[in-house]
């Protein structure tokens, strides 16, 4: 009988080890909680925007704000995996090469604007390797810690996309959608993935960015089920696009929801086993990542549409990604030669940057394609892709000279938080190492 309870015990203990292990692992901050953060950001002076979990861009908030932003970033989801389609790091992960060099403008950057981590990458080599100072945000987080990606995560279902045309699960860039039962009967029935991938889907009535539109007057409508991005696919197209018909004129229209048809467009192509090997095989194959990475898990089953671009990376696992990015368009792989594909069939935007749909500096590019912003001012004749987050999250990928810069950031706006986009963005792609000496 004390043979069998200590059996019992025993394996008690196994189990909530391995959960506490398991939980510790899919955390954002495996090596530090949130009571930890908590104790280290003065409560007493933060301000907190009302049903707000970002930063409303026009505002200039202290430290203590940022830094309470940034917990939240951190902490938003539970460290269960049930929340999430993750991918394990792989067995050999990618070990970078270290040349650094300080530069006092990258330094003074990340000690007044709102970045945390700053990496530049040139010939197989980071060159430039900066976090936010201790007693700003650095203290926050270590090199494990997984940050946010915003609308960076857009481009990663094209990634994805590729690896799903060349393995044979879908035709082509011009493959129709209209074989997915949930789009029936409304505007995307009939759309082929390109027109979801270059933002052209002439939704423009009734949708930008993560709202819908009242179509008299293009203002946002007020969602008594949540936000768009809150619910899966197929609650999304029957709440707010059922009997619609997209506009005659197809322009680029920048929102989440084309990013959410593609991405569970694969998932419904592949089933949910081989949805996962897809996964397994771009981030932990290919990119070589060192933790575990993951995308959001919204609510309901796999055939609704649960799968959100929502995406969760440490600093230089972001790097990895785009290494693989720029690697595969180098060696013009299956996937490199669709990554030519989508930028050979890039639209111009043709939007006023200021205006009501404007977008910020970061990501002010001519063209778009394939989810990726192309063609950036300043770098004319370079083929770069371009990832753009909220806040001022970016990276920039210039596959033809192989230069990478990934800045993480809480904050971004065109007052005090404004970085300089040319000498962080545009001058180390254009000029290489150099633009920092």
């Amino acid at each position: 009988m004390k043979k069998i309870l200590f059996i019992l015990i025993f394996s008690i203990f196994l189990t909530n080890s391995n959960a506490t292990e398991s939980v510790k692992s899919i955390s954002n901050s495996p090596n530090i909680s949130q009571q930890e953060i908590l104790k280290m950001i003065d409560l007493s002076k933060v301000k907190k925007y009302k049903d707000r979990l970002l930063i409303p861009y026009r505002e200039n908030p202290n430290l203590p704000t940022l830094q309470y932003y940034f917990q939240r970033d951190l902490f938003k989801v539970p460290p269960f995996k049930d929340f999430r389609y993750f991918v394990e790091p792989s067995k050999n992960p990618y070990e970078f090469k270290f040349e650094t060099i300080d530069n006092k403008v990258v330094k003074k950057q990340l000690k007044t604007k709102g970045i945390y981590s700053y990496l530049y990458f040139e010939d197989d080599k980071i060159i430039i390797d900066e976090i936010s100072p201790k007693d700003r945000l650095g203290k926050l987080f270590d090199n494990e810690t997984k940050f946010r990606s915003n609308s960076m995560g857009k481009s990663l279902p094209s990634y994805i996309l590729g690896h799903a045309i060349c393995d044979g699960y879908i035709d082509g860039v011009d493959s129709s959608i209209s074989d997915w039962r949930i789009v029936k009967n409304t505007l995307y029935e009939n759309h082929k993935l390109i027109d979801l991938l270059n933002m052209t889907s002439g939704d423009q009535k009734y949708v930008y960015d993560s709202q819908t539109l009242n179509e008299k007057d293009f203002s946002f409508v007020f969602q008594e089920n949540g936000h768009i991005d809150d619910n899966n696919v197929y609650k999304v197209l029957f709440n707010w696009f059922r009997d619609k018909k997209p506009s005659s004129k197809k322009i680029y229209n920048y929102n989440n929801l084309n990013t959410q048809l593609i991405f569970n467009y694969i998932l419904f192509k592949t089933g949910d086993d081989d949805f996962q090997k897809l996964l397994d095989k771009v981030f932990r194959e290919k990119a070589k990542i060192k933790d575990i990475v993951y995308f959001y898990k919204l609510d309901g089953l796999s055939k609704a549409g649960n799968i959100h671009n929502m995406f969760y990376a440490t600093r230089y696992d972001y790097l990895r990604i785009a290494k693989a990015i720029m690697d595969d368009y180098q060696n013009d792989t299956c996937v490199g030669k669709y990554l030519k594909e989508i930028h050979e069939r890039r639209i111009p935007k043709n939007i006023n940057h200021d205006g009501k749909r404007g977008e910020p500096h970061y990501n002010r590019t001519k063209s778009y394609g394939g989810q990726f912003h192309l063609d950036y001012p300043g770098l004319e004749g370079k083929v770069v892709f371009g990832l753009g987050g909220y806040g001022g999250k970016a990276i920039l990928i210039d596959v033809e000279d192989s230069r990478i810069v990934v800045v993480n950031t809480i904050h971004y706006n065109n007052d005090r938080f404004k970085y300089d986009h040319h000498k962080l963005l545009i001058n180390p792609i254009k000029y290489g190492k150099e633009s920092f000496e």
